[in-house]
């Protein structure tokens, strides 16, 4: 124990429920209460020890949980702790765009755009969720892809294909939950500054990316014959959120830009022409599907949380987007405040109000076959990708891909 924690005698259990979110606490201490042995739950931000008959508390940094033995209780007791429900929660994060949303509601349950969890019901996940709780955490794409490799602590979140690379040793992709284009992809748009696609390779021309660690700015410098791109050329590719970029080529910050998500669908509606789609480029260059975002686990989850979790844990990835397809209607619905959300952020008035009809569009381009499972053809196109992106120097190698 650290410092000199609250001491009480497990007897006097009515006491005991401010320590615990549920009855789970109470069953534990009641299991334990008569061992001579050392046990740790977390339950939230708080620790519950139970050292021979004298239950202890005190402040919880993480949410793993953890209990070693003096001396081992009953082989019966570990059972039936172990099976006690919602004592794990794992982060999900996703990108707050429509198609990512509509994914995993039915394992997180509902949230709001900000993250907050809905209330009642709908806050509630409908699938069986095995004993584990998942909790949604939206953020920008490059968010995310930054913060896998700083921080590396979201237990399940979407990445770029490209920024996986250089977190391949942390995380691992499920073939569940990935984004591929059938023919199309980003789409590289343009002012009236530049009037084609070779004028992309001037050096005084500027462009908004969605981020250097996206896939679609692989892409880009692939089909541009861009090899290990110098400092001075990297200046003038400037990284803004995704929703900001059709309105700052419009407002002539820049003089081109990347559009991703529901940027491809509404650069037209803005006066804006196209360049280039790296996705129809990468299709004709390899006739395979293009890949852009991935979902990824953490490898260490079946050491954290034992043997087959990281199986268990793909299983209902898949589960969660077979049931987002089979009620498309109410997971349409469910996406609408998130595509209101991005258009009425700040620099993002382009966008205009968004529609159904858009969002459902939208998201019949990015939740398809490849979503459910990338299969063997999507597994190749990542291979290929990477294979490409190292040759030209713009990419890690790739030690090996498996998806689960």
């Amino acid at each position: 124990m650290i410092g000199r924690p609250k001491s009480y005698r497990t007897r006097t259990l009515a006491k005991l429920t401010r320590f615990g979110r549920d009855s789970s606490v109470l069953l534990v201490v009641k299991l334990y209460c008569g061992a001579r042995a050392c046990h740790s739950l977390a339950a939230g931000r708080e620790r519950l020890l139970v050292v021979n008959n004298r239950l202890h508390y005190h402040p919880l940094r993480d949410s793993s949980i953890r209990f070693t033995y003096a001396s081992a209780p009953p082989r019966q007791w570990a059972d039936r702790f172990l099976r006690i429900p919602d004592l794990t929660t794992l982060t999900l994060a996703h990108s707050p765009d429509p198609d990512d949303a509509f994914m995993w509601w039915p394992l997180t349950g509902k949230i709001h755009p900000d993250g907050s969890v809905m209330s009642g019901e709908a806050g509630k996940p409908r699938l069986d969720t095995e004993g584990l709780a998942f909790q949604a955490v939206p953020a920008d794409i490059e968010v995310l892809n930054r913060r896998a490799a700083a921080l590396g602590d979201l237990d399940i979140t979407a990445l770029s294909f490209r920024a996986w690379l250089d977190v391949q040793d942390r995380y691992v992709v499920t073939r569940t939950g990935s984004s591929f284009g059938e023919g199309y992809g980003p789409k590289v748009v343009g002012g009236p500054n530049v009037s084609s696609f070779d004028d992309l390779r001037r050096s005084d021309v500027r462009v908004a990316i969605p981020g250097v660690g996206t896939t679609a700015f692989l892409l880009l410098c692939l089909a541009l014959g861009k090899h290990e791109l110098a400092a001075s050329e990297l200046e003038r590719f400037i990284p803004m959120p995704f929703d900001q970029v059709i309105g700052a080529v419009l407002r002539g910050e820049v003089d081109a830009g990347i559009v991703i998500h529901e940027g491809q669908l509404l650069y037209q509606e803005a006066g804006l022409h196209l360049l280039i789609d790296v996705g129809e480029w990468w299709f004709q260059a390899t006739a395979l599907p293009t890949p852009l975002g991935c979902n990824v686990m953490r490898r260490d989850l079946d050491a954290r949380l034992g043997k087959g979790t990281l199986s268990r844990v793909a299983a209902l990835l898949s589960r969660s987007v077979a049931y987002a397809l089979e009620h498309r209607d109410e997971s349409i619905d469910y996406t609408m405040p998130f595509a209101l959300a991005n258009a009425n952020k700040k620099g993002a008035e382009a966008s205009g109000v968004p529609t159904r009809e858009r969002v459902d569009r939208y998201v019949a381009m990015y939740v398809n076959k490849w979503t459910v499972d990338m299969g063997e053809a999507g597994i190749e196109a990542v291979r290929k990708l990477y294979g490409a992106g190292h040759a030209a120097g713009l990419c890690p190698a790739l030690a090996s891909f498996e998806p689960v």
